[in-house]
């Protein structure tokens, strides 16, 4: 299966394992709990959706690499203790706390949370050594004499042994503890993740035209050479952190993350071709609806790899406006709260706004360390409670010397000024998103074209939250010739199956 499916499977095993009695109890014990082996490739997203799930669940998350783990680590250390049998005194050996343990404990004592994700990665990778101790903890999830606490999930990964010599063979007894999934990359499941992370619009276009370059693992005679989809979300990070700090992007740098010589160089090759799209095309133009006729005329008459690293160029301007309102909407609305939930409270003449603000600062502020702590936060979410709390320290040093009336009003007025500026981003977004539809429209009337940006829009995350929120009539129209569209491709199909029957 794929990443999202596999990600969907993940997610329901842990909310059936969460589930409760009546009497506050796991319905399935934690020792009953089987452990999810995520069977796949390398650098295909595994760890990335036990983080995703995390933060989309709200529960802590734990990752350990069992490799860089040895007998003693993973067991704790042994030492003498005296106990008494039988009116008689010996010495037994007892263990210190597993260091895995030991971190999840510490974790809900700093965070609070009480749930979450033990995600232990190349598990079937363990020493020799550690083998048995594992055996040991899949079956009963227990480390020496200390157990996972109720309410943590154990979610584990590994590699097939084609992907790693030192991968070791689980017998049946093992395997009939776990409930494994295998996973298998999938790109266009991998670029509705890259939408949604902003991955670089030049690796985006150049796998819709070069699809079988995604993933790659192969031997030659110089060894292997690979080329993966951690290495293509690694790259895009270092591509715009490059750009942004003005350092030339060459095939050296591509290289230290492609490591299929013929496929870094070819993207090396295509990334600058991209950046003359990128200053030729004058993207801010088209989006503002200035884009003189020579630039239509030029994106008439192009072919449809330089159309595609267009549309790339688009949705890539379009996502960031539309996630920017998503951001500033999610915070106002939170700010909104806040103040509803301490109107009476400001309202009081002889109480302190500014110490009300405060205490509303520093709540946002755990929740904001603690999150970040335990992994229960989203990227989007730490942006966001980010802002909330710039906004709130705002209002707080606005009600210097404000009591009462006087302070509500103070603070409301600082978020109408807010409110105020989220609408001209709605309207900017809506206005910049119009003119690419319509400036597609006109120069690909006859191709694919706006079929292609009309589907990116509505797969990408910050796009279609923008439409459902705030609409698009451009949207729609296109939307529609797309449902059209889709439908007699169907058709097409079963007519297709018909003939071969």
């Amino acid at each position: 299966m794929n990443i999202k499916t596999a990600k969907q499977q993940i997610a329901n095993a842990i909310k059936c394992y969460f589930t409760k009695d009546d009497n506050g109890d796991y319905i399935i014990p934690i020792e009953r709990q089987r452990p999810v082996f995520l069977m796949g490739p390398p650098g295909i997203g595994k760890t990335a959706i036990m983080e995703q799930i995390a933060a989309e669940m709200g529960v802590g998350i734990l990752s350990y690499s069992m490799t860089h783990h040895t007998r003693q680590s993973a067991l704790g250390l042994p030492y003498i203790e005296h106990k008494t049998y039988n009116g008689k005194e010996y010495a037994v050996s007892e263990y210190t706390m597993s260091e895995i343990i030991a971190s999840v404990y510490d974790l809900m004592a700093e965070t609070g949370i009480r749930e979450g994700i033990l995600f232990l990665d190349e598990i079937n990778c363990v020493s020799e050594t550690l083998a048995p101790v594992m055996l040991q903890f899949l079956q009963y999830k227990v480390f020496g004499r200390h157990r996972v606490p109720d309410g943590w999930i154990i979610v584990t990964a590994g590699n097939p042994p084609e992907y790693n010599n030192s991968v070791r063979d689980f017998d049946i007894v093992t395997w009939d503890r776990l409930k494994r999934i295998d996973v298998e990359p999938d790109y266009t499941v991998w670029k509705e993740y890259a939408y949604n992370t902003g991955v670089h619009p030049a690796v985006l276009t150049y796998l819709e035209i070069k699809k079988a370059n995604f993933y790659r693992i192969e031997t030659t005679v110089d060894g292997k050479t690979f080329v993966t989809a951690r290495g293509w979300d690694d790259l895009s990070q270092m591509i715009k952190l490059y750009e942004r700090n003005d350092i030339k992007i060459d095939e050296d740098l591509i290289g230290q993350y492609l490591q299929n010589k013929k496929i870094a160089k070819d993207f090396a090759v295509y990334y600058d071709l991209f950046n003359k799209y990128r200053s030729d095309y004058q993207v801010d133009k088209i989006l503002d609806g200035t884009v003189d006729e020579n630039i239509k005329n030029r994106a008439k008459n192009a072919k449809f790899d330089e159309r595609l690293s267009l549309l790339g160029l688009l949705i890539d301007a379009c996502s960031e406006c539309a996630r920017a309102v998503i951001d500033i909407d999610s915070v106002a609305r939170e700010v909104l709260n806040v103040l509803k939930m301490n109107k009476a409270r400001l309202l009081r003449p002889d109480a302190s706004a500014q110490n009300i603000m405060m205490s509303e600062i520093e709540k946002k502020q755990e929740l904001l360390s603690n999150g970040k702590k335990a992994g229960s936060l989203s990227k989007d979410s730490i942006r966001q409670i980010k802002e909330v709390i710039r906004l709130l320290e705002t209002m707080h040093a606005g009600l210097a010397d404000k009591n009462g009336a006087d302070a509500f009003k103070s603070a409301k007025v600082i978020l109408d000024k807010y409110v105020a500026e989220m609408k001209k981003e709605i309207n900017g977004a809506s206005r910049k998103m119009t003119n690419a539809l319509s400036f597609c429209n006109e120069c690909f009337s006859k191709g694919q074209e706006v079929l292609i940006i009309v589907t990116e829009f509505t797969s990408n995350k910050y796009i279609s939250k923008f439409i459902g929120k705030y609409g698009l009539d451009e949207y729609y129209k296109h939307n529609k010739d797309l449902l059209i569209y889709e439908r007699n491709q169907e058709i097409m199909q079963e007519l297709a199956e018909l003939d071969e029957e």
